[in-house]
This record gives structure tokens, sequence and C-alpha cells, in this order.
């Protein structure tokens, strides 16, 4: 979820970037998400406080052969907002990544409102 904490009301449109990131340096794990271009992916205009957020689905490495995968437990998530370069940080060691650089486990829809 991003929040805009400015004084002044922000648009947004598209997908967010995510990947998996560890070795507590922030090293991406794994192939970032893949953007699912099944929904519309309107402009999204957040007033100060507003909020939008972006559908991730997550797919357990377990599913994947170990050789392709080579699993580790991720640090967390490292989050572009669409159109910039600056990123997020959100921390969480409850999902195990591929350290694969081709290994797919996220796919993320486009931002929405709340």
């Amino acid at each position: 979820m991003l929040t805009n904490n400015g004084s002044s009301s922000c648009d947004l449109q598209g997908w967010p970037g995510v990947s998996f990131v560890g070795d507590g340096n922030g090293t991406q794990l794994g192939k970032s998400a893949e953007l699912d271009r099944s929904t519309p992916h309107p402009t999204v205009t957040l007033a100060p406080g507003g909020k939008a957020s972006a559908p991730l689905k997550i797919t357990q490495a377990g599913n994947l052969p170990e050789e392709e995968c080579k699993p580790k437990t991720a640090d967390g998530f490292r989050v572009y907002p669409p159109g910039s370069t600056a990123s997020l940080f959100i921390k969480t060691t409850d999902y195990t990544a591929c350290t694969v650089p081709t290994a797919s486990l996220l796919s993320v829809g486009a931002l929405v409102a709340g």
C-alpha cells in the first residue's frame, strides 16, 4: 500500500515494480514481478493521506524444482511506485524467494485507490 504523505494531491498510474530482496543488503532475489495486464489501469489521484494498493500474487518457492529455484528466505520486498526511480523497502521474513535470476514467483496488478 502506498500513502501520499505530501501536502498536495498526486496522480499515479500503472504497476509498481516489486521484487524479493535479501542477503541483508537489498540484493534482488529471483525475477522481479511480472505485470498482470488483465485489468484496467486508471489514473489514481491521491489526496494528502490517500492510499493506493496493487494486488500481489506470490507463488510458493516450493512449487518449483529446487535446482530451478535455489530457495532462500527473503528479507522483504523492494517496491518502486509507478514512474519512480526511488524505492521503498517492506521488511518481512515470511516468504521464501528463489535465488535463480530467471525464477518468477511474483505477479502484480495495477494500482487502485484504497
